[in-house]
């Protein structure tokens, strides 16, 4: 894995500035609700970013671990966090060390579990996410779909966006798919520019994340002794379809 590293990192909250986090932390928390077999207060979230959906979360009254492996990235939560029942960690999903430590649900968003990529990396993060819930503790996942990626992703796209103090950030992104490992490899290049439009930084980063089917996804959770329990798409009551690009389940430990 390597993304939002460095520089990027400091990016991130003006690229996903629109990104509606207090709407997706309440669809979690109905989630939550919806499907407890018990009081649900403690939450473990993994590749948390800069913290956005866990400080929503924070406000709904949950208490927060939030883990990640790039520091770059919490730093830059840490700088945003007020609330006294959350708090962020640097840890890798892939081999998380909790000292024993359990929690009510554990979750993982925005696609983030298709960092792993491969069929063992996805199993040994969802082996942790079952070591790390409560008996009848749930689990949500969010990822990419794969009829969706197969059937719409976009070789090139350009975006912008302006700068808090001045000036404007270019994104443009190149993709690949690799067929045979379920991956989309996407190049961006990042131009910061000041206000003239005068070159300030740029920087360029691989991001490569796995695109999965729905019963794959099932087989995955189901090894790793966790049940799902309802399959959506991401965010919203509808059902999924070909059109799908981000799928949510819940899923749940046994006793």
């Amino acid at each position: 894995m390597g993304s939002y590293l460095g520089k990027y990192a400091e990016f991130y909250n003006v690229i996903y500035a629109n990104k509606p986090y207090a709407q997706e932390a309440e669809f979690v928390h109905a989630s939550l609700q919806r499907h407890a077999h018990g009081p649900v207060q403690q939450l473990l979230e993994l590749a948390c970013g800069t913290g956005r959906h866990a400080a929503a979360l924070a406000a709904l009254g949950y208490s927060i671990l939030a883990t990640d492996y790039s520091a770059d990235l919490l730093s830059v939560a840490r700088a945003n966090a007020t609330a006294a029942n959350l708090q962020f960690e640097l840890q890798d999903m892939r081999a998380l060390n909790l000292d024993g430590r359990q929690w009510d649900a554990v979750y993982c968003l925005f696609d983030s579990i298709g960092y792993v990529q491969t069929n063992a990396a996805v199993q040994q993060v969802l082996q942790n996410i079952h070591t790390a819930l409560r008996p009848y503790g749930l689990c949500i996942l969010e990822f990419w779909h794969a009829p969706a990626m197969l059937r719409g992703y976009e070789p090139h796209r350009q975006a912008s966006w302006p700068l808090p103090a001045g000036g404007r950030l270019e994104r443009s992104s190149d993709t690949r798919l690799d067929i045979e490992r379920q991956v989309a490899e996407v190049h961006y290049t990042l131009r910061e520019l000041a206000a003239d439009g005068s070159l300030v930084t740029e920087l360029e980063e691989t991001q490569v994340n796995r695109y999965f089917l729905v019963q794959e996804m099932a087989l995955f959770l189901e090894s790793a002794g966790l049940t799902p329990l309802e399959w959506l798409a991401a965010y919203t009551p509808a059902p999924i379809t070909m059109d799908t690009w981000h799928v949510m389940v819940v899923a749940r430990k046994a006793a």
